[in-house]
């Protein structure tokens, strides 16, 4: 009796392909869902739909961007080759933006801001997602390839803006309602408006190193692709 062959999807070689593959169309379905919802909701409600948009879509916000972090654990152990640093950096953007500041005050999750920013995530996120899906099994096309490397530099700038508009509409909540403030021992204690303050410049100091990385990211890509589309 003959050694039993495997079905190529789950020979060695192949799980990481097929692992990254399900993993972005995991994220690519999440957020078309969320943009489609949003945009199926403003046409039928108009506006009104701007102002429960967290309600509406919220929870699936949430998980798409907990799934994220696990991007982080690819970096690490080498199943995708970006650099680490710059991916922390966004990662964290999005998680102390949905679910320190929108998350625990229910006053910030009516604001149109809300609405803008995740727009702006799903467009970014929907490029990349498809660009990445289609690239690890092999599959490239100019447009699209165009597309998720340029489409970050009009709106990542307009994202950080709207996320420093969300964190200065949210100070006077956290003033209000103490809330993350607490007091430590020997007297101290952390007021967590000032935390905010701080983040707030630190997050225009990590767009610079961000939006450095993805421009350099975007030469190389761009630069490997003519090449290849010339040697076809």
């Amino acid at each position: 009796m003959g050694p039993v062959m495997l079905p190529a999807w789950l020979q060695p070689r192949y799980r990481k392909t097929a692992y990254l593959f399900i993993y972005y169309l995991i994220q690519f379905c999440g957020h078309s869902w969320i943009f489609t919802n949003m945009t199926v909701r403003f046409f039928s409600f108009g506006k009104d739909s701007m102002v429960d948009t967290f309600y509406a879509i919220g929870l699936v916000m949430q998980l798409c961007q907990s799934i994220s972090l696990l991007e982080l654990l690819h970096i690490y152990v080498g199943i995708e080759s970006n650099p680490l640093f710059p991916r922390v950096l966004q990662l964290t953007e999005r998680i102390v933006i949905l679910f320190v500041v929108i998350t625990s005050q229910e006053e910030i999750q009516e604001k149109y801001v809300v609405c803008v920013l995740f727009i702006f995530w799903n467009l970014l996120d929907m490029a990349r997602y498809t660009y990445s899906m289609l690239s690890v099994i092999g599959t490239s096309y100019a447009v699209l390839t165009w597309l998720s490397q340029t489409l970050w530099m009009p709106i990542y700038p307009l994202c950080v803006l709207a996320e420093a508009f969300a964190i200065y509409q949210s100070l006077p909540y956290f003033e209000s309602f103490g809330t993350y403030s607490t007091k430590l021992p020997f007297d101290l204690s952390i007021y967590f408006p000032y935390v905010l303050r701080l983040y707030l410049m630190m997050l225009f100091i990590g767009m610079y190193f961000t939006y450095s990385h993805l421009y350099s990211e975007r030469r190389d890509v761009l630069r490997v692709f003519s090449i290849k589309k010339k040697k076809i």
